[in-house]
């Protein structure tokens, strides 16, 4: 209790604050005069804000500033018991379903990944589907930096839980002189954006609902739907279109955002490194997609090939996950990059998953650098990045997040191939949950999902998508020796 007691101190209060969300869908519930499952909602709603009052008094106590090691143990307690009790409602009103689905569902919206074990969506309650898509929505930006912006009011300071939980490999820039503040910011971006993309979703034709759910998966780059065949449900090209702009800018940091905003100056856009490869890359693989759908006649006119091609990479590379058609269908090389795609493309401070474009660029520099340094052993020669040389230490860090981006990969994949699972759907569930992605290849591909897996699957998965939402390092640090050291 001594080491835990801190952060489990700022935990009751995260416990407590979290019990609000159960408003959203018992709102639903309400409104519809369901009372039976608005009673429900009501009861998941009160034993969270119970369990953690109770916490908060077992702990007050142990108040004082967090230290770095705190900040890592709160962000794992988030990420690890915010979807137990997430899974609570699932396990009352879904029909059937077991506690291994429900928190494995609970840990794919709340880490915005996607990867569902549901069927038969259009059946489940409609508060049900809210809650999972708003699940999306508070994961997206994470639910860390709501912390980060009441924790001044608690009296204590949270830089260390920014680090922990902000994406990327340069955490220590501040955007304004208190981190609260730049919470706050970032969740004022994040929400003005939303009420677009969700005005724009009822424009296209979408039901208040939907448009409110798949609102929440658009801007979570989560991908959760209302229904089995997710986008594609709607036959809408206006849908589709509407779906692949909201896509796009959500996988741009919304620290750019924000300082667009302050400044009142698109520059900030314009000048990063970052933001201009991922245009490019993603100009440049609709363009491959695009040609390769004509040439082996996969869709007879141009409109038609663009429209899927590039809702489909945005869709797979910013790690949302929607689909519109069985994309396993078209030539094998299109599912393959349309993966590799989502393991890097989305920016450091978007809602999206993966490596992140920022650690792809610094690799690909590094590497260019180590050639040049072959010819010429003495030559100055920094990776550098927006004009500015990269220090070491950062270098180091990426370095040190791929070996173990790579191992934790290779070790998740052997244990779902022990497990019995084939290598198509083992390597590629993997990938999918570690880069938050969703849908994989295989028994997980578009047209499946994972709720044909074994208990013990489910459990390596759900491991994985934790894994892939703290970006790893944050996580495997508890397994460390020198952490739990006095």
């Amino acid at each position: 209790m001594q080491s835990l007691g801190p952060a489990l101190y700022v935990f009751s209060h995260v416990l407590m604050a979290f019990s609000v969300a159960f408003g959203v869908p018992m709102a639903w519930a309400w409104f519809h005069d369901d009372l039976t499952h608005e009673l429900q909602w009501a009861a998941c709603a009160g034993l969270t804000l119970a369990s953690g009052a109770v916490l908060w008094l077992i702990t007050r106590s142990r108040r004082r500033e967090l230290m770095p090691r705190d900040g890592f143990l709160l962000v794992n307690l988030v990420w690890l018991v915010l979807p137990a009790y997430s899974a609570v409602p699932l396990m009352l009103m879904v029909p059937g379903i077991t506690w291994h689905h429900a928190y494995f569902e609970a840990m794919s919206a709340l880490t915005a990944t996607g990867a569902t074990a549901l069927s038969g969506l259009e059946r489940l309650p409609v508060s049900i589907n809210i809650w999972r898509c708003f699940l999306q929505y508070v994961g997206g930006l994470g639910v860390m930096l709501l912390v980060v912006a009441v924790l001044p009011m608690l009296g204590l300071g949270g830089m260390q839980l920014y680090k922990a939980e902000t994406p990327g490999p340069m955490k220590d820039a501040r955007l304004t002189p208190r981190i609260a503040e730049t919470a706050r910011g970032l969740w004022g971006v994040y929400f003005g954006f939303s009420v677009l993309c969700l005005l724009a979703y009822r424009w296209a034709g979408m039901g208040w609902a939907d448009a409110f759910m798949h609102m929440c998966s658009t801007m979570g780059l989560a991908g959760f739907s209302s229904y089995d065949a997710s986008i594609g449900h709607f036959q809408s090209a206006a849908v589709e279109w509407v779906a692949v702009v909201f896509m796009a800018l959500a996988g741009i940091s919304f620290l750019r955002y924000f300082m667009v905003l302050r400044g009142m100056t698109l520059r900030p856009l314009w000048n990063d490194h970052e933001i201009r490869t991922y245009a490019i890359v993603l100009a440049a693989s609709i363009a491959l997609v695009t040609l390769m759908l004509l040439a082996e006649g996969v869709y007879a006119d141009g409109p038609t090939a663009v429209r899927q091609a590039a809702f489909h990479v945005l869709s797979l590379a910013t790690t949302t996950g929607y689909a519109t058609t069985d994309y396993m269908q078209w030539p094998v090389f299109i599912p393959v990059f349309l993966l590799f795609l989502g393991t890097f493309v989305s920016c450091a401070g978007s809602t999206g998953g993966g490596i992140k474009m920022v650690r792809m660029v610094l690799l690909v520099k590094q590497a260019r650098r180590e050639l040049v340094r072959i010819i010429h052993p003495h030559v100055v020669n920094p990776v550098t990045l927006g004009g500015q040389a990269v220090p070491a230490q950062v270098m180091a860090a990426v370095l040190g997040f791929m070996l173990f981006y790579g191992a934790a990969t290779m070790g998740l994949t052997f244990l779902l191939l022990l497990s019995g699972l084939d290598l198509v759907t083992a390597f590629s569930a993997v990938v999918a949950t570690v880069n938050n992605i969703g849908p994989g290849l295989g028994e997980v591909g578009p047209a499946g999902n994972y709720g044909g897996l074994s208990p013990f699957q489910l459990w390596v998965l759900s491991f994985a998508m934790l894994l892939g939402r703290l970006e790893l390092l944050s996580v495997l640090v508890l397994f460390t020796r020198a952490f739990w050291r006095r």
